[in-house]
């Protein structure tokens, strides 16, 4: 596929499918925000709870997309999420923002997952890159902060899963059922390193400079197996390792994000290390974690595949995971793999009748019809950001 037709396909499915599904769809007229839950046939539930993390990544997305393509629509979209984080999700007593509220706003899980408050962090700090909202700077600052001084762990570094509503410490740490309750995972640390990240983009500072320097170190020390060349998922507070499940799109995933960090913090000797073990961890992702029709399973163990479901997405982070390795090696079969990649993503993962993507589809290849199309965890975040990020890549 050459450069120019894979732009424009991939500016077709962000702006006329998308987003504009989004814009189409999720919002919340009766109650204000945007709906919690829609089914796969696109049936609502108006009461549904509404989740921190659709908020804030709606936030994001549409903060990024007006960034790269103004319009009026993205900049209403953004600026909706905003005030409603604001107006029901701001803890104006502790500080913080609630993890879930009800379809009418209300607070129903209060306390701080460290997970949730990063992903503000990351979405405010876009929304100032695209509008230059002071507010929403200060914000992100205040929010970093209260991580750095509640989260933060100054015996063993890296950050705590949660805390209480008045940040003490919980033990109702685990950020959904499929997790496990430890006091550290890989997947919140992947997440904050990805809002200092975009924090840093817009707000360079010493104090943030060493917490971004210190988290990609820590990720590389603690947090990737460097036998494997792959993520551990679950440590207690002092990094023993808790769980030998392989998550082939976080690997990806992280794969990028990291390079990405360590090319924004400019240290160039922490830069070649990083670029060392991303490309690892993409080689050993082609090697592992590739079906023979290019999408990529969601996880396996030392044993083999555990599930062999295709989530929507590691297809979406594959594609930008492998084209980062081909940008890093100049190894066109990551260039291959990210254009096989795109292809099964639109084959089986685009919903070329109901608009937006599947949740997944199984190891046949058919839609995963259960799942939602809307939902604390269906988001708009993974799909868009890979059209954004290859967009930017391919030469915007």
């Amino acid at each position: 596929m050459d450069k120019q037709q894979w732009k424009e396909q991939l500016q077709t499915e962000l702006q006329d499918n998308i987003l504009q599904f989004w814009i189409d769809h999720t919002i919340d007229n009766e109650h204000g925000g945007f709906i919690g839950g829609i089914d796969q046939n696109l049936v609502t539930n108006s009461k549904a709870d509404k989740g921190l993390v659709l908020n804030a990544r709606i936030l994001w997305t549409f903060a990024s997309a007006h960034r790269l393509y103004p319009s009026n629509e993205y900049l209403k979209m953004a600026e909706r999420a905003y005030d409603y984080l604001l107006s029901h999700f701001l803890d104006r007593e502790h500080g913080g923002l609630f993890w879930m509220v009800d379809y009418l706003g209300k607070p129903v899980q209060d306390k701080k997952q460290v997970y949730g408050q990063a992903f503000v962090i990351y979405a405010l700090a876009e929304y100032h890159r695209a509008t230059g909202h002071k507010e929403a700077l200060d914000l992100a600052v205040e929010l970093y902060r209260l991580l750095e001084k509640y989260s933060y762990d100054s015996e063993y570094k890296g950050y705590i899963e949660a805390l209480s509503r008045d940040w003490k410490q919980t033990g109702d740490l685990s950020l959904s059922d499929k997790d496990l309750n430890e006091k550290k995972s890989m997947n919140t640390h992947l997440h904050v390193l990805e809002a200092y990240t975009n924090l840093y983009r817009v707000w360079k500072t010493p104090e943030l400079k060493h917490s971004l320097a210190e988290l990609i170190e820590v990720t590389l020390d603690h947090i990737i197996d460097p036998e494997n060349a792959r993520f551990w998922l679950f440590f207690d507070e002092a990094w023993q390792v808790k769980s030998h499940h392989i998550s082939y799109g976080h690997d990806i995933e992280g794969s990028w994000l990291l390079v990405e960090a360590a090319e924004v913090l400019g240290e160039q000797a922490l830069l070649e290390r990083v670029k060392q073990t991303a490309t690892a961890m993409a080689e050993a992702v082609y090697a592992g974690g590739i079906d023979k029709d290019g999408g990529i399973w969601n996880e396996a163990d030392e044993n083999g595949l555990t599930d062999t479901n295709k989530d929507w997405w590691p297809q979406a982070e594959a594609m930008v995971g492998f084209y980062n390795a081909y940008q890093m090696t100049g190894d066109n079969k990551f260039r291959s793999a990210a254009a096989h990649s795109w292809e099964f993503i639109q084959s089986y993962i685009v919903d070329k009748k109901n608009g937006e993507w599947y949740w997944g589809v199984d190891s046949e290849g058919k839609p995963l019809a259960r799942e939602p199309k809307v939902s604390p965890w269906k988001c708009p975040y993974h799909n868009s950001r890979a059209c954004l990020e290859m967009l930017e890549r391919l030469g915007h």
